[in-house]
């Protein structure tokens, strides 16, 4: 489990603006940090990295604290389980992939998974290329598997398929959750895509302005009125036969949707869009 409550004074281009978080999490859950630019989200991942000291608080993984305020116990990053994959991948171009995945390694432990990383993330045939010959989508691999090579605690992801074309980024949130599941991670992703959000998370937090608005799961986030943008999705089951009750397939997850007075006729199997307004859903065919 990861518990933490941090406090941190932060300068934005606002303003100052203080932030006051706190969360308890069990192990293997995948978690997205929602909200606008400046609200805050990048600030938690760098203090449960240690990358930025709170004012105040405490982070605690399982039975190891590492962060206290009051006890004056400050973790260093590297003698804590993280892997932490940057938005602009933070690759060494002066190695090949093999060679950016294994500095991962500390020189007592295995370099098994490095084959391992390399299967699973795609990159066997590229094992020897260097980064500046690599594709965006291929550096954030590299990025991925360097992070995870060590087995971390917690996976901190900060926007990192943000730079990346569609059909890229949906690949890659695949990779990402086959990762996720197979080394039983903690995962925290930032993330501004809503469709990216609700495939890949099983809690949502909504910052704003550095306090937490929301903390939920994610198609009670959507339903609450955290998207204004719309959703595709497929019709897979019908509630009744009045069709009062659809529930919608978005890639892995179900939405049930209360599809009264909806101008359309819909058929299961169907390609429907999800539009949110005033926090209500209402459903129309693509």
């Amino acid at each position: 489990m990861i518990e933490f409550r941090l406090q941190k004074k932060l300068h934005t281009t606002e303003g100052e603006m203080q932030l006051q978080v706190s969360g308890s999490f069990e192990r293997r859950k995948f978690i997205s940090l929602y909200g606008s630019s400046g609200a805050g989200k990048t600030s938690v991942l760098r203090m449960l990295a240690g990358f930025m000291r709170p004012d105040d608080g405490f982070i605690k993984m399982d039975d190891t604290v590492w962060f206290d305020a009051r006890k004056n116990v400050h973790v260093e990053p590297q003698q804590r389980k993280i892997g932490f994959v940057f938005q602009d991948y933070a690759l060494f171009p002066n190695m090949n992939v093999r060679e950016n995945i294994a500095f991962a390694l500390g020189k007592k432990e295995p370099s098994g998974i490095i084959n391992e990383l390399l299967e699973l993330t795609g990159l066997n045939m590229l094992a020897l290329r260097k980064m500046n010959t690599l594709s965006g989508g291929q550096k954030q691999r590299v990025a991925l598997a360097r992070a995870i090579a060590t087995r971390p605690a917690l996976l901190l992801l900060d926007e990192p398929l943000s730079a990346i074309d569609h059909t890229m980024r949906v690949q890659l949130q695949t990779t990402l959750l086959e990762v996720h599941r197979r080394y039983n991670l903690t995962t925290i992703l930032v993330s501004h895509d809503m469709e990216e959000i609700i495939r890949l998370s099983d809690i949502v937090i909504q910052l704003e302005h550095g306090m937490i608005k929301q903390n939920t799961w994610p198609a009670a986030f959507f339903l609450n009125g955290g998207s204004s943008s719309p959703l595709t999705g497929n019709i897979v089951s019908m509630e009744d036969n009045t069709g009062t009750f659809m529930v919608v397939l978005l890639n892995n997850r179900m939405l049930k949707i209360n599809a009264a007075g909806q101008d359309a006729h819909f058929s299961l199997g169907e390609k429907v869009e999800i539009v949110y307004k005033n926090a209500v859903p209402s459903i129309r065919k693509l």
